[in-house]
């Protein structure tokens, strides 16, 4: 069984994922990984490491003007004597004269680290995708 702290520090790791991109601030990004870390983003691509996915994600959003991540109803539980959690993410990411819309969930495992949870798993599945004009894509 999982303490209520736990749950309540791992909602906040997501938390701080979805901040630490729309922040840009990768030192608060990178806060969330294992070093070891190894993430499944679809076609998006896929990383070995907490510094892999962060630098690939600080490439990606640098063009960005602006970008929303909202991640909702997490939950976290425990199977095998591993810490699970599913989050549903609702993304926008404003470009010069693009903007792109993204729905999906992240499914995670998760390790202590010195007393800290992160993530040691993620996989990203899409539910839904559209890149355009702003008017094309809202």
């Amino acid at each position: 069984m999982l303490s209520n702290e736990a749950h309540r520090s791992i909602v906040d790791v997501v938390n701080r994922y979805a901040t630490g991109i729309d922040e840009k601030d990768w030192t608060l990004f990178r806060s969330c990984w294992t070093d070891d870390a190894t993430t499944d983003y679809g076609d998006i691509g896929s990383w070995s490491t907490g510094d892999e996915v962060t630098a690939f994600m600080e490439q990606v959003h640098a063009p960005c003007s602006d970008s929303l991540h909202r991640v909702t109803n997490t939950v976290v539980w425990v199977e095998d004597d591993t810490v699970h959690s599913r989050t549903y993410v609702d993304a926008v990411l404003l470009f010069s004269r693009k903007a792109m819309h993204a729905m999906g969930r992240y499914e995670d495992e998760w390790a202590e680290v010195d007393g800290e949870w992160r993530i040691r798993f993620r996989r990203y599945r899409s539910t839904y995708q559209r890149l355009g004009t702003p008017d094309e894509v809202f």
